[in-house]
């Protein structure tokens, strides 16, 4: 076991670990440390604790301090500098004629690095607006790319649900997300209503999955026949999946009666490769397979490089 702290370099961002040494560190204290971006002025997220080496990556790096007034006062001036390093950056990419949008402007602690981050649909040759961004700035210049996930993730917003987006406010990786987790919570498969701000699959798609596979594997599927605990025979109308309830087409008394009993109350056997038919049109499906697509494409985030 190694002790270690949790520190965040951006709201939501990754959570890396360093070494408090002898510091007394605390959930909320702000920490200057060393990073492979340079030196770095953190939030700590997680207070001093014990964790398994191999969660660790080596070589762990310390705590070169706990932030004082004056590394405060610096964090704010970058801010500072970072609005008028982007309205620079904006004017430069206008001047270059460059089919790229600007998202974010960030400084590196010490001054020793700028970075932009920028959306585009495709290769960018931005190595003049390199150079010309470095003759402005007098410091190293890195432009990174990155994908409308991570775009959103830096602009934040509302999603349909009405709260704060969650890769924003808490997210701090994106998860894979596919179409069969709308399906297993019986989830409209139309892509404008399973897609977030961001154009892609809603991460909160992921959130609830395990809970309704659980739930699913316990409940028999629409059209499969069961057994009642008073006797009857019938077909699986629907189901319920939360309240593990089913309604079931009964014959009684030669008539088609429509009943519904807790899952526990019933005898089936389910149907293996089974397919389920799903109402939805060639445009929409074409529309879920191409967001599934650029699910796997887009991979992992790019604005945490620490």
């Amino acid at each position: 076991m190694i002790k270690v702290i949790g520190v965040r370099f951006r709201t939501a961002g990754k959570i890396y670990f360093f070494d408090p040494k002898k510091f007394s560190i605390k959930k909320g204290d702000h920490v200057i440390v060393e990073t492979a971006r340079g030196i770095e002025y953190g939030t700590v997220v997680s207070g001093v604790r014990e964790v398994e080496d191999d969660k660790v990556i080596q070589p762990l790096k310390p705590v070169i301090r706990i932030a004082g007034e004056r590394d405060r006062e610096q964090a704010a001036n970058n801010k500072l500098k970072e609005k008028e390093a982007f309205r620079i950056c904006q004017e430069k990419i206008r001047k270059h004629g460059l089919e790229m949008k600007l998202i974010d402007a960030e400084y590196t602690f010490d001054n020793n690095k700028v970075l932009f981050y920028f959306t585009a649909d495709g290769r960018i040759d931005f190595r003049e607006l390199v150079k010309d961004l470095a003759s402005v700035f007098k410091t190293r210049i890195e432009l990174r790319q990155i994908g409308v996930r991570d775009e959103t993730k830096i602009m934040g917003g509302i999603g349909i649900c009405g709260r704060p987006l969650c890769c924003h406010s808490y997210l701090s990786d994106f998860i894979p997300v596919s179409i069969k987790m709308a399906k297993e919570q019986n989830l409209s498969l139309n892509p404008t209503k399973i897609s977030g701000v961001c154009g892609r699959l809603m991460c909160c798609l992921k959130n609830e999955e395990e809970t309704y596979e659980e739930l699913n594997r316990r409940l028999p599927n629409i059209g499969d026949y069961v057994t009642t605990d008073d006797g009857y025979k019938g077909e699986v109308h629907s189901v319920n999946v939360l309240r593990q309830m089913v309604k079931v087409l009964v014959d009684v008394n030669d008539e088609k009666e429509l009943r519904e009993y807790e899952v526990g109350k019933l005898r089936f056997k389910r149907k293996h490769n089974k397919k389920e038919k799903v109402d939805i049109s060639k445009e929409e499906m074409k529309e879920l397979e191409r967001l599934e697509k650029d699910e796997k494409q887009e991979g992992k985030s790019k604005l945490d490089d620490n």
